[in-house]
Order: structure tokens, then C-alpha cells, then sequence
């Protein structure tokens, strides 16, 4: 005698694009439409597994969105695990607190939004020898500067307890920190299970020797950049009559956003970098386990290429993307360089010498980079374009001045490797003639 239920939170269903500002269509369809197609394999899941609930731990939707093809979509999904007698809990989270279609949307029956103040629903549980409870609490706002916990109600004695939250925990990185919380208060409120959402990284906490309570972040069930690298799921949850939980991690993601690095030291052409590209994207494929890898490709070491490479950056990406689509289902998110050319050592009428090259780009980067002058100048030319932009663009420069000299520094850096190369490449074609 069982009850079992889909864990799932951070859909952030229709989110737009945030980093792929995407050369390649085809990609940036397939990005956008990824948090539906994971969305429906949750349902699927739901429907397969033949489970009792879903429950949707917070930010279901990505903002304040009123796109009634959204709400369209959502209403056609949840009424499938309607029709299939599948009840379905969610709560609102920092980012969906606000959101029309949450309020507004006339769902199915079997749909329970938990609104402000906390609430415990006791649901129909024919296969459990015990009452399953469910409480629950939305955002009232984006911002939740404190605790939630205090607003649950205590455990319904004899019943089996579920706890459906968003919070940050005590924090994490990239996450700003919301309705905190520490595992070891959560797993002292006496709730058999906590499905939690917010933190885009699944990790489950399992009872100790005090609380016979297991806490689980779900993250999210589709990654949208690649900072939320890796497979994505969703969690199933078994609790049996005792009271004891089991939870299986489910995979939901369509595109998988992975970093592969490869190393080119070894590499003495141009074929010999494709190859050695093609390589390592076969093998990341090959460990991927959604159906798209989406890759970041960082290419590091010491070579002779790294000015040719540099200057035909373009054609460069343009070879690896052709390489991801012969190993099929794989795509190019990003192109990065970090190689660097061999000191070369020259000998000038008896005596050696360090490649001009290589001195003009350590000039630049110890001496001119440092110049107090020079930074002066930069951050005043930055200045004057930033007054010519709309109000809504003047934090492309970054929010803050640390932001803007960390962004002066990257574009000196990068603009130098740029003109470097086209040098490397002049002298280059000097010698050839």
C-alpha cells in the first residue's frame, strides 16, 4: 500500500532566451520550445507511473506572463492528469508570485493552487492505510526576505505529512536568497517529506538519526543556459504505509547544456584542431544523456595556431558546428579561446630576444592595462556612451563601477588578442612572399 507522487519545481514554462542570442535558428527553437517538451514528459511520467499527484514545488511560469498561449498549453497538459484522475498541488514561487495566468486560468478540478496563507489539504488516498496531507504556501510577492516555516501548521498526527516550499535554503550561489531556511529545521517540523524548489540543482536530503524526515530541492526539469549545465529531472516519490519515503530521479531534459574543453597543445594544423574537436564532442555526446547536447567549447593550450585561430575564430566555430552536426544531435552553443603562442626566442646579432609579438601583447597587458591614464580614458569614452543609450540599456556596461573596469579589463584583453593575430597573420604572409 502505497502513495506516490512527481516532485517538480523551477519549470519556468516559456522562459525567453537568455543567453542564446542564437546565430543558429534552428538551436534557439529548440531552446525555446525545451521547457514545454520537459513539461510534457512530466506529464507523461505522471500518466506512465500511474502516480496519485504532481506536486510543482514554485516559479511554474518565468514572470509575469499573460501569453494565453501559454495558459492554452498549460490547461491542455493538466487536463490530461485530470482526466486520469491525478491530483495536482502547486505553489508560487519568486518568480510566478505575480503571474495573471496563475490567478486567473480556470483549471481543472483536481487543480489545487495554494494562495498566501498556508493551508493543508487531506487527499484522497484509497492505496495508503494513512491520511496523506499536503500543506502548502505561495509568494504573496517576488521577495521573501524571511522564513516561511513558521506559517506551516504543525504535522496532522496519524496522517502521512508533506511540506510543498520555496526557499533558497540558507543559499546558494547564483541564487538570491529566499524564505530561508535550514534542512535541519525543515526535517525537525515533523514532516514525512519536503519538496522544494528554487535552487536549479536537485539534491536530496535523507533522514538522520533524529528526524525521520527526507528534504529534496528538485532544480529544475530543463536547463535554459549554460550555467545550469547537465542532465535535468524531476523527482518520484514512494511513501509506503510505515511512513517511509523512496524517491527515484526521473530524467526530463530535451537539450543538455554541457562545457567541453580541449586541449590543442598537441595539434601542429588546422585539421589536427577539427579532429581533435570533433573527438571530444563525439565523446561528451556519447556521455550525454538527453536527447541534445548543447555544447560550450573551450578551447586551452600552447600552440603556433593561437593567432591563426584567434583571427578566424568565425570559420573556426563554423568547422566545429559542421562536426556536431555530423555526430548528430549536438550543437555549438559558444565558441571560447583561451590558447596562447609559444614564446618564440630569436636571435638579433648574437643576441636573443623575445618575439616582438609576444612583448607588444605583455606591454599591453602589464603596462598599458595598468596606466591610470588609460583607464581614465576608456571609462570616460564608456561614460559618454552610456548617456547616448535608452535608460533600460545602461547596465550593459555593468551595474556598478567594479563591474565596469572587470568589463573594461575583458574587452582590452580580448580586443588586444584581435590585433595581435591580424599582426601574427600580416607578418606571417611577409614571410611566405
Amino acid at each position: 500500500m502505497t502513495y506516490r507522487f512527481i516532485h517538480a519545481a523551477d519549470i519556468h514554462l516559456d522562459s525567453p532566451l537568455r543567453s542564446l542570442a542564437l546565430r543558429n535558428q534552428e538551436l534557439a527553437v529548440l531552446i525555446g520550445n525545451a521547457t514545454r517538451r520537459a513539461f510534457e514528459r512530466i506529464i507523461d511520467l505522471a500518466l506512465s507511473e500511474r502516480v496519485n499527484a504532481l506536486l510543482i514545488a514554485g516559479d511554474l511560469y518565468d514572470g509575469d506572463q499573460t501569453s494565453m498561449k501559454t495558459a492554452r498549453f498549460l490547461a491542455e497538459q493538466l487536463r490530461r492528469l485530470d482526466q486520469a484522475g491525478i491530483d495536482v498541488f502547486i505553489i508560487r514561487g519568486n518568480h510566478d508570485a505575480l503571474s495573471k495566468i496563475t490567478k486567473e486560468l480556470t483549471l481543472p478540478e483536481r487543480v489545487q493552487i495554494f494562495d498566501r496563507k498556508a493551508r493543508a489539504i487531506t487527499v484522497s488516498a484509497p492505496d495508503h492505510s494513512q491520511p496523506v496531507v499536503i500543506h502548502g504556501l505561495s509568494f504573496a510577492k517576488p521577495h521573501a526576505p524571511d522564513s516561511l516555516l513558521p506559517h506551516y501548521g504543525l504535522p496532522v498526527s496519524g496522517a502521512v505529512n508533506i511540506g510543498l516550499m520555496h526557499t533558497s535554503l540558507n543559499g546558494a550561489e547564483g541564487h538570491d536568497l529566499y524564505a530561508p531556511v535550514s534542512v535541519n529545521d525543515l526535517q525537525s517540523h515533523g514532516f514525512h517529506y519536503w519538496a522544494l524548489g528554487h535552487i536549479h540543482k536537485r539534491t536530496v536530503y535523507a533522514p538522520t538519526s533524529h528526524y525521520n524526515s527526507t528534504v529534496v530541492m528538485a532544480g529544475n526539469p530543463q536547463g535554459r543556459d549554460i550555467n545550469e549545465a547537465g542532465a535535468k529531472s524531476v523527482t518520484l516519490v514512494t511513501v509506503t504505509d510505515d511512513g517511509t519515503v523512496q524517491t527515484e530521479e526521473r530524467l526530463t531534459s530535451i537539450a543538455q547544456f554541457e562545457r567541453v574543453s580541449v586541449d590543442v597543445s598537441a595539434c601542429e594544423d588546422w585539421r589536427a584542431v577539427i579532429a581533435a574537436v570533433h573527438e571530444a564532442l563525439e565523446a561528451k555526446r556519447e556521455a550525454t544523456a538527453s536527447e541534445q547536447l548543447v555544447a560550450r567549447l573551450h578551447l586551452t593550450g600552447t600552440t603556433l595556431l593561437a593567432w591563426q585561430m584567434r583571427r578566424d575564430h568565425d570559420l573556426l566555430l563554423t568547422e566545429a558546428e559542421d562536426r556536431a552536426a555530423q555526430i548528430g544531435d549536438c550543437w555549438i552553443e559558444k565558441l571560447e579561446l583561451e590558447c596562447t603562442p609559444p614564446r618564440k626566442i630569436q636571435k638579433s646579432e648574437g643576441a636573443l630576444t623575445v618575439d616582438p609579438l609576444l612583448e607588444l601583447g605583455r606591454l599591453i597587458a602589464d603596462e598599458l592595462a595598468a596606466s591610470k591614464h588609460f583607464q581614465s580614458g576608456l571609462a570616460e569614452q564608456m561614460d559618454a556612451l552610456v548617456r547616448r543609450l535608452p535608460a533600460e540599456m545602461r547596465n550593459v556596461f555593468g551595474g556598478d563601477e567594479a563591474q565596469a573596469q572587470a568589463l573594461i579589463a575583458d574587452l582590452l584583453q580580448k580586443g588586444s588578442e584581435d590585433v595581435l593575430a591580424e599582426l601574427s597573420a600580416a607578418a606571417q604572409a611577409e614571410e611566405q612572399a
